[in-house]
């Protein structure tokens, strides 16, 4: 099952070049023990490119070095960041949400959950929706199908949340185009 972690990196980027087209620099946060960072990077600076914006790709590894990437992101004067895809991150969901309030720092995430915790937006695989279809996968491996013989299962669902609590926060208005498209609008 795949959750299209990666190949989702270039939309964030673009959700919010559209929420913030003024936006010239961009941080990106990877997680450096992550084997996708790199490839990630990668992708982002060419989705970047696309924007004329500027990337610049910060690593945090401990709970320390997420503090000292809101530091550099400061001095890098950069307009906004982008979180990339990892459990490590998750698991500091509220210590990125409130450094990303403290600075004033528009951010967009992977999962609902940081939209939820006051996080500004977020857009990815809707994943209860992918638990569910790996659950039917399951099914049908019990039943007796082979997995060698059954296709890769790809999500089908993406959630976009916007808070608008948080853009209302940061003297942001999310414009009514990407409300229209949003999944869930937390106020």
């Amino acid at each position: 099952m795949s959750l299209f972690t990666s190949l989702l990196v270039a939309k964030r980027l673009d959700l919010l070049h559209k929420l913030m087209p003024t936006a010239t620099t961009i941080a990106f946060l990877v997680n450096p023990n992550n084997s996708n960072a790199e490839p990630d990077a990668k992708v982002a600076q060419t989705a970047a490119g696309v924007f004329g914006q500027q990337l610049v790709v910060l690593s945090a590894a401990t709970e320390n070095d997420i503090d000292a990437v809101f530091a550099t992101l400061v001095q890098q004067r950069a307009n906004a960041l982008l979180v990339n895809t990892d459990s490590f991150f998750l698991t500091r969901r509220n210590q990125l949400v409130a450094l990303a309030a403290r600075h004033a720092v528009p951010t967009i995430h992977d999962l609902r959950d940081f939209a939820a915790a006051g996080g500004l937006m977020s857009y990815g695989t809707d994943l209860a929706d992918a638990y569910r279809q790996g659950g039917v996968y399951v099914g049908k491996i019990l039943k007796g199908e082979k997995p060698a013989n059954l296709p890769v299962v790809q999500p089908t669902k993406f959630d976009l949340v916007f808070n608008l609590k948080t853009a209302k926060a940061l003297g942001l208005t999310v414009p009514q185009t990407l409300l229209a498209i949003a999944d869930e609008v937390i106020e």
